[in-house]
């Protein structure tokens, strides 16, 4: 199917050969063919609950590493902790500063604890903490100069998602599904909702979300609850569904797949990297309408260029939103129309220039 393509986004996917010969950092750094030339800078990453090639937050950060690797030359290592406890973390984080690594990367907030004591453990070292802040338990952030928190704009993805989903549908019900009720995941969906509401009442389109069909799993690693969930939704007519919800999410799109191979024209959104492979169930054909996207891999290789450049922003929290292309859609959405591309193209822009605001607080927006 001929692929089209949005403007505002730059392209996060890499070739699977390349992300399967880069797992080989969970057992040592991965050097670049001069071994004679040292290279740029030792960056570490330590990995959340989920694998390297989750097809979300650890996958999206690790792109960006390895394009750094490859155009900035960087040398590159990954670590699995044990567990999620903040001495398994420190304890991986350790081990990659001991090991030269003095540019260490982190996805999520279950970091916050642990780069909030690395970061005077380490004064030597730099932190990137993705969507987290470090706190030592109180919730009150400490960003010391060495370290960076990101955020993203979560309900700007998902209100372009929501927008997408509804002018591609016309007409419906559509779900939700979130893995913990945290505020990233709170903000997708609040977003979504907006993306929808705003489609009805300025695009002509009838989507249906009713309060039933939005729910949260409590985990982002029960993928047979997502899968259950889906079904429940589908079973009640609901045509789409938007998951963010990491293993439950990807649950909910196994449960798509099998439905649309019997049969059922039902579809999904995607979260945090383009999930269009995930959702592939023959050929080229994908249940994955479009993606809510982080532009994580963009984020960390942009600090790490920042870093080898000089200019680390140490201490800051950074934001990042539709003016600054730090969240959208995937760059090619060979689910969508050309018209519905141009209109969420559109969409975009009024966005940018605060034509259209979205809040990233909940509204009374279900029925």
């Amino acid at each position: 199917m001929k692929k089209r393509k949005f403007g505002f986004v730059m392209s996060l996917l890499l070739a699977t050969g390349t992300l399967l010969a880069a797992c080989g950092g969970a057992d040592e750094g991965n050097k670049g063919t001069d071994k004679d030339k040292e290279p740029a800078v030792k960056v570490g990453m330590v990995t959340d609950a989920g694998t390297i090639d989750d097809k979300s937050f650890n996958q999206g950060t690790w792109e960006g590493i390895l394009q750094a690797k490859d155009e900035l030359g960087i040398e590159e290592k990954y670590l699995k902790p044990a567990g999620t406890t903040e001495a398994e973390y420190l304890k991986e984080i350790g081990n990659l500063y001991d090991a030269g690594y003095k540019f260490i990367v982190t996805p999520g907030f279950k970091f916050e604890t642990a780069i909030f004591q690395a970061q005077d453990k380490y004064k030597d070292a730099k932190f990137v903490i993705l969507d987290g802040n470090p706190h030592n338990g109180d919730y009150n952030p400490v960003v010391k100069d060495n370290t960076v928190a990101v955020f993203f704009a979560e309900e700007q993805s998902g209100f372009l998602a929501g927008v997408a989903t509804a002018l591609e549908m016309k007409e419906g019900e559509a779900g939700f599904i979130g893995g913990m009720e945290i505020p990233a995941v709170q903000k997708f969906n609040w977003g979504f909702q907006q993306g929808v509401a705003y489609a009805n009442e300025n695009l002509d389109t009838k989507i249906s979300l009713k309060a039933e069909n939005v729910l949260y799993q409590g985990s982002f690693d029960n993928a047979a609850a997502g899968g259950q969930i889906a079904a429940q939704m589908f079973d009640r007519g609901v045509k789409v569904i938007f998951a963010a919800a990491g293993g439950v999410g990807v649950g909910a799109i196994n449960e798509t797949k099998t439905r649309v191979k019997a049969g059922e024209e039902v579809w999904m959104v995607g979260v945090d990297v383009d999930q269009y492979a995930d959702g592939i169930y023959e050929g080229e054909k994908s249940v994955i309408l479009t993606s809510a996207m982080k532009k994580l891999a963009t984020s960390t290789f942009d600090l790490i260029k920042q870093e080898l450049d000089g200019k680390f922003p140490g201490g800051k929290t950074l934001l990042l939103d539709v003016k600054n292309d730090g969240v959208g859609l995937p760059e090619e959405n060979p689910n969508l129309s050309d018209e519905t591309v141009t209109k969420v193209s559109e969409v975009f822009e009024k966005m940018k220039s605060d034509e259209i605001k979205v809040s990233n607080e909940q509204g009374n927006l279900l029925k």
